[in-house]
């Protein structure tokens, strides 16, 4: 990493970037380059799955829209196989109920096209920075059959591990540094997404309706919803 001249850090990412518009592909790849980013441009849903089986990368710009395997269908597949790695979406798709469907199957982030290259490139830094600046305690925290180990960035309940998305992971460690207490909506958003993220947005609950889902697999639902206010992860 280095500073630029607005005394930033600029982040060198491994970026995936899976996109079938081959035009956009190649747009994108030059604009992230210039942006000091090594990105691998994929067309396609299988091609990019059997790519995040052989290599690492930091991150990973996912359009909804894709041949063989459409977006959503992708990333579903890579957080069932524990791929943690932050995943912003590309989408024409505009309407909240789209975005929400996004995030619900694991992303972190979207984009609405046309792509503004400067908010992609920031949105991406915020994402992998927010990685990397995760506490790694060399413990374990532990809330009810809930063990979560920040250091391993792995969660389990009942001794099985679970399969949880960067966001995810980030939004029950939250809520377990307080289990038993109420986490407002406001205080879960700034902590995992910044101060300056809209607050109106319903960006909380999906991510919280799609936790709930992978936690009922070995349980009962452990998070309480305190109507007005947030949420509380049983002790």
């Amino acid at each position: 990493m280095e500073r630029n001249f607005t005394g930033h850090v600029r982040m060198s990412l491994q970026i995936l970037l899976v996109e079938d518009d081959s035009h956009l592909r190649r747009q994108l790849t030059e604009q992230l380059g210039h942006f000091e980013h090594e990105v691998q441009p994929v067309g396609d849903g299988q091609e990019a799955l059997s790519l995040l089986g052989r290599r690492p990368f930091d991150a990973v710009v996912l359009d909804w829209m894709l041949p063989t395997m459409d977006g959503v269908t992708l990333l579903r597949e890579m957080r069932g196989q524990g791929m943690t790695m932050p995943v912003l979406m590309l989408t024409a798709l505009g309407q909240t109920l789209d975005k929400v469907e996004g995030l619900e199957a694991g992303a972190d982030d979207y984009v609405v096209k046309p792509v503004d290259p400067l908010e992609l490139n920031a949105r991406l830094n915020a994402l992998v920075r927010a990685r990397r600046t995760t506490e790694q305690p060399s413990d374990t925290i532990a809330a009810g059959d809930i063990v979560i180990s920040p250091s391993r960035l792995m969660v389990w309940r009942g001794g099985q591990p679970l399969a949880l998305s960067q966001t995810e992971f980030r939004l029950l460690l939250a809520l377990a540094r307080d289990a038993g207490e109420v986490v407002t909506r406001p205080m879960l958003i700034e902590r995992i997404w910044g101060q300056d993220f809209e607050t109106t947005t319903n960006i909380v609950d999906a991510h919280i309706r799609q936790l709930r889902v992978k936690l009922l697999q070995h349980g009962d639902d452990p998070i309480a919803t305190v109507r007005g206010m947030g949420y509380v992860l049983r002790a």
